[in-house]
């Protein structure tokens, strides 16, 4: 998989480097490329913003250094890729649809992502415009009810929630499959050794015994209802009405 990150903070996405990401750069799963819009102004102070028209607080990000970003950002990623080959392109957006586990497992399965990462009050309209006249796909993505002051933030959520869905990326797939979200459910609790600890205030808390007892089947059913039964407890809105 192929992302390219546009940012005016590309230290911001030093992170990228870390952990089970950083090694699927190194292990070639993930071809990583962090770009300065910067890099695409034409002034002396490297402006990519401005007043926004018509009045109003905070500055509006320029359309003509991100229109450069994108036509560059293409080019390149098609020398690597293959002349045919699109990138979707990204915007967190607190206006844009929810970032869910679903679109998280959706764009695993892309070849190639553009993240665009926006700054103060938004970007000029007239961006999203353009790439929808030159038939580029967009997806504006939420990551829930609240504002960030830029989209770096998200764009570290959104890569860490989808490479880690890239094959060969976290060593035991097995364990994508039973964790919170995958199945519209949250995930049941968990527990490891010792079976029996005394926390620090002297409280002895043991693990369910049914954990011990070697049953697999049973312990996937009491797994299956905790899952069912904390998922109704804390969202509720993630299960059907019969089953609240």
């Amino acid at each position: 998989m192929r992302i390219d990150v546009i940012t005016i903070f590309p230290e911001y996405l030093a992170p990228l480097e870390l952990s089970l990401i950083g090694r699927a750069r190194r292990d070639g799963l993930l071809d990583l490329h962090v770009h300065d819009l910067r890099e695409w102004t034409h002034d002396r102070h490297r402006t990519v913003d401005d007043a926004p028209l018509g009045g109003g607080a905070g500055m509006v990000m320029k359309p003509e250094p991100w229109a450069e970003a994108f036509a560059a950002v293409r080019r390149a990623g098609q020398q690597d890729l293959g002349e045919g080959v699109e990138p979707l392109i990204v915007f967190p957006n607190p206006a844009g649809q929810p970032f869910t586990q679903s679109t998280a497992q959706e764009w695993s399965q892309c070849e190639w992502l553009v993240l665009a990462c926006g700054r103060y009050e938004g970007i000029d309209e007239r961006v999203y415009e353009h790439l929808a006249d030159i038939g580029a796909e967009v997806a504006l993505a939420s990551l829930g009810d609240y504002v960030l002051n830029g989209g770096e933030v998200a764009v570290l959520a959104i890569t860490e929630a989808v490479v880690r869905l890239v094959p060969g990326v976290v060593g035991n797939a097995e364990s994508l499959v039973e964790e919170s979200h995958s199945e519209g459910l949250l995930e049941y609790p968990l527990y490891t050794r010792p079976a029996r600890w005394e926390d620090p205030a002297g409280v002895v808390r043991e693990a369910p015994q049914i954990l011990l007892s070697g049953d697999h089947g049973r312990i996937a059913a009491w797994r299956r209802e905790q899952s069912v039964e904390r998922t109704r407890r804390r969202r509720p809105d993630l299960l059907g009405d019969e089953a609240r």
